[in-house]
């Protein structure tokens, strides 16, 4: 099993807070629930890595982690918290906006829970990476809930629905089973080693 030796590093609320070494910085983003978590806890194989929420929206912070010595996963904040007050919404838009604009990262993997059609919101954060020039890889999460026969049905009505180039790599996984978790790890490594071309 690939492992990625992962340690938590720092969060940040506030863009002086954001790590700005010579590090590389690959970014994980997605609605708030759809198991960005529990992905950071698999690949670093440590269920304690990053904490899981029942509470959508819990994760306010960009959280850092440290990987193989040489780069860092970047937790963004879960996003579609519709009930959360409007001031802690626009501070969430204005901590986007300032990590974005740094430059910092390039790379994303994108979750997306496979059983439902892709949100407002994830069309928001589709826009805002191809905004950003980032290179995109979809990760769609909860994959065990679905029969492995109609797993590529359920892939390309997100490409549909996500107006989604054909290139663009759309990859089901699950947590439950690790299934694709190894493929997941390759492309966040390939992701770190290749530079940002500005």
């Amino acid at each position: 099993m690939e492992i990625i030796q992962m340690r938590f590093e720092t969060s940040a609320a506030k863009a002086s807070q954001f790590i700005n070494d010579e590090f590389p910085q690959v970014v994980i983003t997605g609605k708030s629930n759809v198991g960005k978590s529990s992905l950071i806890n698999a690949i670093g194989n440590n269920g304690k890595l990053a904490r899981t929420s029942s509470t959508p929206g819990k994760t306010r912070l960009i959280n850092y982690f440290f990987a193989d010595n040489s780069f860092y996963v970047v937790d963004l904040p879960g996003y579609g918290f519709a009930k959360a007050p409007k001031t802690e919404q626009a501070q969430w838009q204005a901590l986007m906006d300032s990590y974005f604009k740094s430059g910092r990262a390039k790379k994303a993997l994108m979750l997306v829970d496979i059983r439902h059609k892709p949100t407002a919101e994830d069309k928001m954060m589709r826009d805002y990476l191809a905004y950003y020039d980032f290179e995109v890889v979809v990760v769609a999460t909860k994959a065990d809930k679905i029969a492995k026969t109609k797993l590529k049905q359920y892939v390309e009505d997100i490409r549909k629905e996500l107006e989604l180039p054909k290139e663009m790599l759309i990859i089901p996984y699950s947590s439950l089973n690790n299934y694709n978790r190894d493929y997941l790890v390759q492309i966040i490594r390939e992701f770190a080693a290749e530079p940002i071309l500005v």
